[in-house]
């Protein structure tokens, strides 16, 4: 007996949403510390800056995020409605239309009719969500969940930069976080790439660089505008 194959497409939703959150969170958190200290700012500016960071970047994650699947909500239902009356006024053309779906598909002719007249006798409103909008009730997200969710990995990645300054002399802070957020950066993209049954070495290069590239940029306009102020 064949084993089953394991798949992991199942994850992309909150897989995504949590690798998301906590990137930004260790992105933000410690390009905004960097950006500070470049500034010649002392250790309780930096401190309090972190911790803003972290509070409004939470706050807008989870903000962000409700409004997002709210509005996807919306236009879904929107959508099923309109499906609904298609159903009610002209149930034959309908048919037809899930008909030549699935033979786009490669089912022959006959087939495709017969399928779709017995999945339409049986809940015709799923079958046309399904196959012709591309919805499945069971992929659909909580908006109070999602903002609840990014808010707490968007915390989780600020609190591992935000320690580091916390627990690294003031003089030390502008190498000692970039380099904790670059290691917390590069673990968390191979996290997330092993969690999705992919290359590990790839996401891992990839986040690392667009997070040593934000530090770069925020400490250069610290750097600039404490100069200058």
């Amino acid at each position: 007996m064949p084993s089953a194959e394991l798949h992991y497409v199942n994850r992309a939703g909150w897989l995504r949403a949590a690798v998301l959150g906590a990137n930004d969170g260790i992105i933000s958190t410690a390009s905004l510390i960097v950006g500070v200290a470049a500034a010649a700012a002392g250790r309780s500016e930096i401190l309090t800056a972190a911790l803003a960071g972290w509070a409004a970047g939470a706050m807008a994650m989870a903000a962000g995020e409700y409004v997002s699947v709210s509005s996807q909500a919306d236009l879904e239902s929107a959508d099923i409605e309109r499906e609904r009356e298609a159903l009610e006024q002209s149930p034959q053309e309908e048919t037809v239309e899930l008909t030549e779906i699935y033979e786009k598909r490669g089912l022959p002719h006959k087939l495709a009719r017969r399928v779709a007249r017995q999945l339409m006798a049986k809940d015709a409103l799923s079958a046309h969500a399904r196959d012709e909008l591309g919805l499945a009730d069971e992929g659909a997200a909580n908006p109070i969940q999602a903002a609840f969710a990014s808010a707490i990995a968007f915390s989780v990645g600020a609190a591992m930069p935000t320690l580091a300054a916390f627990l690294t002399p003031r003089e030390w802070i502008w190498i000692a976080v970039p380099g904790a957020a670059l290691v917390f950066l590069a673990v968390l993209g191979a996290l997330g790439g092993w969690m999705g049954g992919a290359n590990v070495f790839k996401p891992a290069l990839r986040v690392a660089f667009w997070g040593a590239l934000a530090m770069g940029v925020t400490a250069a306009i610290g750097a600039l505008i404490g100069h200058a102020v």
